[in-house]
């Protein structure tokens, strides 16, 4: 009876830490890292939480006035912004007033207005080195199974010179290893960050030829849907970054172009399968539409040439910020069949964690019309900008498998927040 009880006890302590760790976790998701706010108006917020946040200067050298615990908000009440004009505070957020929980930054920004756009594109990116996809074997004239680069080289590693001459191309790498006369190589890697250099055996395969037994890419291409245009010629596209396909690690940018592209055909997205849109490509220079400077996790970026500027005449919109996005009627701008048309949508819910970088909008497709001809969310489709209340609120990024209809989308202060940083 002892032994029973001692275990009903150890498993409710279990449970209750459990179901702290949950709650700690939805209330910690429910709050913004950043709070953007307009400058010199009235912004109000309903957290819903059981917390408060105290009012505190945003660092040693912006002093505040404000007198310790003097400003303390209860976000369980709606918490309401006056005429915030600087980013010289932030908010101490603690868990019933006692746990610490996060600080959450105030940044004031600018009124933006941007473009929608909602037109495919084909997109041809090369890397910032030569990745490393994965390690094979091969066979040597004497027969032998030999691997030379297993437990050296890691699928993800970014080749960045060999023997002190720096790689750009996979063409020239192999080309190299090739006549190595089966020297030792030293080949400086980038592994999560940080540079290195590794010593590699290169042998013969049953050709004669000098390997190391690696499988490397250094481009990748594909179709997205451009999400906005600036008024300096800057866009933003897809709402996520470009990932390899092998190694699903974020593509790191030497040089990109997008291109003019037209949607040939559409697998539609049943459960268990998202679907596709099938664009035609033709890699020539009449057919550019810009460079791609940045991919990040929030989308790529670059700027427009003449021919990209002319890819809508939609006219400039301003952009909401997440504390002015409300769960309901919304609109998607995608291309499917030759011209970019506004479809309606619902917004179902809203993560507001600064984290959730791509899924902070959850939302669901309802017009009768894009059911029909897609079946929802289909790949090809991200970065179609999300509309609500004339304003620009962000864009889809991700379908549910199990439900073509559901997706995500990303806030487009997010998306801006990468285009606007130092690349």
């Amino acid at each position: 009876m002892r032994v029973y009880r001692a275990a009903l006890g150890v498993a409710l302590i279990i449970s209750c830490a459990v179901l702290a760790g949950v709650g700690y976790y939805r209330v910690d998701s429910s709050i913004p890292s950043v709070i953007r706010l307009r400058a010199d108006t009235e912004q109000s917020f309903s957290f819903g939480v059981p917390a408060t946040a105290e009012l505190v200067s945003a660092s040693l050298q912006n002093k505040s006035n404000i007198p310790e615990g003097e400003v303390v908000l209860d976000l369980r009440e709606t918490v309401t912004f006056k005429n915030v004009v600087d980013n010289a505070y932030s908010l101490d957020v603690k868990l019933f007033g006692v746990l610490p929980l996060k600080q959450v930054g105030i940044q004031v920004v600018d009124e933006t207005e941007l473009i929608p756009v909602g037109v495919p594109v084909g997109i041809y990116m090369e890397s910032q080195g030569v990745l490393v996809v994965g390690t094979g074997e091969f066979q040597t004239r004497e027969g032998q199974t030999v691997s030379p680069a297993r437990y050296i080289l890691q699928s993800g590693d970014y080749i960045r010179s060999l023997n002190g001459k720096e790689i750009d191309r996979k063409e020239d790498f192999i080309r190299r290893i090739g006549e190595s006369g089966g020297a030792p190589q030293i080949i400086t890697v980038e592994r999560r960050g940080e540079l290195l250099d590794l010593e590699v055996v290169p042998q013969q395969n049953v050709n004669g030829e000098y390997k190391i037994g690696i499988w490397v890419r250094d481009s990748a291409q594909g179709v997205g849907t451009m999400t906005y245009v600036d008024a300096e010629g800057n866009f933003g596209a897809l709402g996520h970054g470009i990932n390899d396909v092998d190694t699903g690690s974020l593509m790191e940018i030497h040089d990109g172009t997008i291109y003019k592209t037209q949607i040939i055909s559409i697998h539609k997205g049943r459960v268990g399968d998202p679907g596709e849109m099938t664009g035609m490509i033709v890699y020539s220079d009449e057919n550019i539409l810009g460079d791609i400077t940045c991919n990040g996790k929030e989308g790529i970026f670059g700027n427009c040439n003449t021919e990209g500027l002319a890819l809508t005449n939609n006219k400039p919109l301003p952009i909401g910020l997440k504390q002015e996005i409300q769960k309901g009627d919304a609109q998607i701008l995608c291309t499917v069949d030759g011209e970019a048309k506004y479809y309606d949508i619902r917004i179902t819910a809203l993560h507001l964690d600064h984290d959730n970088v791509n899924r902070g909008i959850e939302l669901l497709i309802t017009d009768p019309e894009l059911l029909r001809e897609t079946g929802g969310i289909v790949q090809g489709m991200s970065g179609a900008p999300i509309l609500q209340n004339g304003k620009i609120i962000g864009a889809v990024t991700h379908v549910l498998v199990n439900d073509p209809a559901k997706g995500y989308g990303i806030f487009i202060e997010t998306m801006l927040e990468r285009s606007n940083s130092p690349q």
